[in-house]
């Protein structure tokens, strides 16, 4: 297998002549930009996607063992709108009680911004589960596997499900566009849940048309 190489010659060029600090920077940045334009690319799961995917992650099939510590993963990344990334920084202590709720509180891996939201129960009682069956102790971190190695089971599973387009952004996709469709397609909660700048970013992200465009263009069909 060969080994990664910078195909950009600015990059290359640096590490000839600056410090290797420098080229570990350009380098990082560059990581940044393909993750990006790979997101970009990443298609919303359908929720009968989201459901066969998991499941047959659980299941596993001819040359595929079932993993339940990645089909988890993804199921709370499809349910708390996280990124994969901070799904698996996630220790059980990370989630505390706060009267009659539960709250989260992170620091956002990608863009360093703080969070702190409620987690509803279901899913405090789904980690909580998951953690006891597995013996997961409290300050240990839920889900001690790479990112690179989901993508990869994810991959296999989808490739034998046939599906084109998925990665694990898919499924935070698939959360904003859930909740964009069950709560009267208010764009800006989704934006506030995401965290994103402005609810253009949002928009574009979700990629799905304000329901009042979408009205408009289903009420003008005139078909003859």
């Amino acid at each position: 297998m060969k080994k990664y190489e910078h195909q950009n010659p600015a990059i290359t060029g640096l590490s000839r002549h600056r410090p290797k600090y420098t080229n570990f920077l350009a380098s990082k940045n560059e990581l940044l930009t393909m993750e990006d334009t790979m997101n970009k690319r990443t298609k919303a799961l359908t929720t009968e996607q989201y459901k066969d995917i998991i499941q047959t992650m659980r299941e596993g099939f001819s040359g595929c063992r079932p993993n339940e510590r990645i089909a988890t993963a993804l199921v709370l990344e499809g349910n708390l709108g996280l990124r994969i990334s901070d799904i698996l920084k996630l220790r059980p202590c990370d989630i505390v009680r706060d009267g009659d709720r539960y709250r989260l509180e992170i620091t956002e891996q990608k863009t360093g911004k703080r969070r702190v939201f409620t987690v509803p129960l279901v899913i405090q009682q789904y980690i909580e589960n998951y953690c006891l069956r597995n013996g997961i102790e409290r300050n240990a971190l839920i889900f001690p596997i790479t990112e690179r190695a989901i993508q990869k089971q994810l991959h296999i599973v989808c490739d034998y499900l046939g599906f084109e387009g998925i990665s694990t952004h898919s499924f935070r996709k698939w959360y904003a566009t859930e909740i964009y469709k069950a709560n009267g397609y208010d764009i800006a909660l989704v934006q506030r849940l995401l965290q994103h700048s402005s609810a253009a970013v949002t928009q574009r992200y979700i990629g799905i048309e304000p329901q009042r465009i979408e009205t408009a263009i289903q009420n003008h069909a005139q078909l003859i």
